[in-house]
């Protein structure tokens, strides 16, 4: 509940902020406010699986191709049933839930190349990228079981291949610096600089346990 409060706050108050007119179609200051897929790829496909991302960005450009983006994303990853189903088998508590959240901030180079009406850019860069899981209820491993990527992605230790006995998780939170990169298409909407773009990316962090990789595909406003 807290974090949909949070998120909603964000995107309402930067909203306001990027949907306000530029005084000038060559402004100094690029923003950006979109939507949309975030398609997990192996080893994390093998835990969660699609779900919607929100991006908000503003940033500074240079000159008429070459731009500094700063981003914030939020990236929902929902858990698919059998990545905790080991851990349902064989614990003391049954019908467990888990969550699954991605956050990202990051410094972003683009280059872009613009006609009067569409244009295409390629965006490449690094930051910040915490991936924040949890289980509902708590959990208390038992003895002699085996290790697989599920445990391992709920941050369970292991020793010589066994789960580490009597473990009690409730969540676990990984950062780690990560890289992105991908391209993307605008269509521009008015003559006062309003873009609509569509834009693919991937993402890599090498996260604890099991590194984070996925392809965002979004769709939004840029100004």
């Amino acid at each position: 509940m807290r974090l949909r409060v949070t998120l909603s706050i964000a995107v309402t108050v930067i909203g306001i902020v990027c949907t306000q007119r530029l005084e000038a179609q060559e402004s100094k200051i690029n923003t950006n406010l979109g939507m949309g897929m975030t398609v997990p790829l192996n080893p994390t496909a093998q835990i969660v699986g699609s779900s919607i991302n929100v991006v908000v960005g503003a940033g500074y450009n240079f000159t008429k191709h070459h731009s500094l983006v700063g981003q914030f994303m939020w990236a929902g990853l929902p858990v698919k049933r059998e990545a905790f189903g080991p851990i349902d088998l064989v614990a003391n508590v049954r019908n467990i839930s888990a969550s699954s959240n991605l956050f990202t901030t990051t410094a972003n180079y683009r280059f872009g190349l613009e006609g009067k009406t569409f244009g295409w850019y390629w965006i490449a860069g690094g930051g910040v990228y915490y991936r924040r899981v949890s289980l509902s209820r708590e959990v208390v491993v038992g003895t002699g079981v085996v290790c697989s990527p599920a445990w391992s992605y709920w941050g369970y230790a292991c020793v010589n291949g066994i789960v580490s006995q009597d473990q009690t998780l409730l969540s676990s939170g990984s950062t780690a610096f990560g890289g992105n990169g991908g391209t993307g298409f605008t269509i521009r909407i008015n003559d006062e600089g309003y873009k609509f773009y569509v834009e693919s990316r991937y993402h890599y962090a090498p996260t604890k346990n099991i590194n984070t990789q996925l392809i965002t595909v979004t769709l939004g406003f840029a100004w």
